[in-house]
């Protein structure tokens, strides 16, 4: 059994390409040294005295930040090319990090994130768009898990490493950290990825349009980005209110609270890649796993208000975890696949800016109803979301079988 096991989870690696891999370390690196963004929150109120409202402002320019560069991003993948943009974007994202660290005003943060997002994020359309071109068309889906498992080691191991940071330093080490990692992450892209041709699909997708048909006419991927800012609206809470509950209401260290949001990158790791093989393999219906999905993580924060035991904290990070793995790989492709070729940039910079409008509304709304009816109230919202998204994919499921 033991043996199965192991053989059914090499298996679910084999066939994906160098490039590929590559592509992972250059991502696990370059997202363990994001360990800002999870003490983000905390830093705001804690070193800089901002109030809730105005770190609620500053995640908003976040959001307006990283939607302008997605935007910017989609456009300079279809002109420049994917790998130019991600040389770019690293480089310049490795010296604003280092910048934010020497700005202690609330209008001079709120511009500094918001031009640091727009540099950080063009790099996301990008980066999909390369998956398209490094692997093989049936390997997309299991390509973008590799690095997504990549991006939650990284994200299992810096906040740890943040926390740690923290205690025996201060905030700023985290920003020259983020800084350099993005440094090392554009030299190791420089020196092992060469720029590759994107090649034609070989296969058919039931969810493949068009390649005259235009995005701003493409219903359905209208719906499925409605469900994805949802997603990305209560997923994001993770970063911005529940760093703030762990610490507010359970009264949790920076370390502990690093150690529990590792949970959530550690699970990925060891599971999300067995797991998509096996969705893989079985066929099943991507679009209802994903509207399960949205259910758990609703649920991930409605379990917070059962009692006042720290155990429910675990159970939501649990939650929050399934639903993650469940959701993200194939939203991800479902945006790769539903591109015609020669749009890819425009599909991928639409999925990624979705979660950028997320960042815009999440942290504020968060913590403005935080502030005037209390976290309850704002676990049980974030609940509802869930389910309105997850009413919302279903009916994604019938226009995609309808060729809407």
């Amino acid at each position: 059994m033991v043996k199965k096991t192991i053989n059914s989870y090499q298996n679910s690696f084999r066939g994906l390409s160098k490039e590929v891999w590559w592509l992972a370390l250059i991502t696990f690196i370059n997202r363990a040294g994001t360990m800002v963004l999870p003490f983000l929150s905390l830093y705001l109120i804690e070193d800089l005295n901002f109030t809730l409202k105005e770190v609620g402002w500053i995640m908003s320019s976040f959001g307006v930040g990283s939607l302008l560069g997605s935007w910017l991003g989609g456009k300079l993948t279809d002109s420049w090319g994917f790998y130019k943009v991600m040389i770019t974007s690293l480089f310049l994202t490795a010296f604003m990090f280092i910048g934010l660290q020497f700005i202690h005003s609330f209008f001079g943060f709120v511009m500094g994130i918001f031009f640091t997002m727009v540099i950080a994020d063009t790099f996301r359309p990008a980066m999909f768009v390369s998956l398209k071109a490094y692997s093989k068309p049936e390997n997309q889906t299991r390509s973008l898990t590799l690095v997504r498992l990549a991006i939650n080691l990284g994200f299992s191991f810096g906040p740890f490493l943040g926390g740690l940071i923290i205690t025996g330093l201060n905030y700023s080490g985290l920003f020259w950290v983020d800084g350099i990692t993005s440094m090392i992450a554009v030299l190791l892209l420089k020196s092992v990825l060469k720029q590759k041709e994107i090649l034609p699909q070989t296969f058919e997708s039931t969810q493949t349009t068009p390649a005259e048909t235009s995005v701003y006419q493409d219903k359905a991927y209208w719906v499925f980005l409605a469900v994805v800012f949802l997603m990305g609206f209560i997923f994001l809470q993770l970063f911005t209110t529940v760093p703030l509950y762990y610490k507010e209401i359970h009264g949790l260290s920076e370390v502990k609270i690093g150690l529990l949001m590792s949970l959530n990158g550690f699970l990925i790791f060891i599971l999300e890649m067995p797991l998509i093989h096996y969705i893989e393999k079985k066929l099943l219906n991507k679009l209802k796993i994903i509207a399960w999905s949205l259910v758990l993580m609703g649920m991930s924060f409605v379990v917070l208000n059962i009692a006042p035991w720290k155990g429910v904290l675990v159970m939501g990070i649990l939650f929050i975890t399934v639903g993650e793995m469940l959701a993200f790989p194939f939203t991800n492709n479902f945006a790769m696949t539903r591109a015609p070729s020669g749009k890819e940039g425009k599909y991928l910079a639409l999925y990624t800016m979705a979660f950028s409008f997320a960042h815009i509304f999440s942290a504020k709304t968060g913590m403005g109803i935080i502030s005037n009816f209390g976290f309850e109230t704002n676990w049980y919202v974030m609940g509802s979301l869930g389910m309105l998204a997850f009413g919302l994919t279903f009916w994604l499921n019938k226009l995609v079988q309808t060729k809407t």
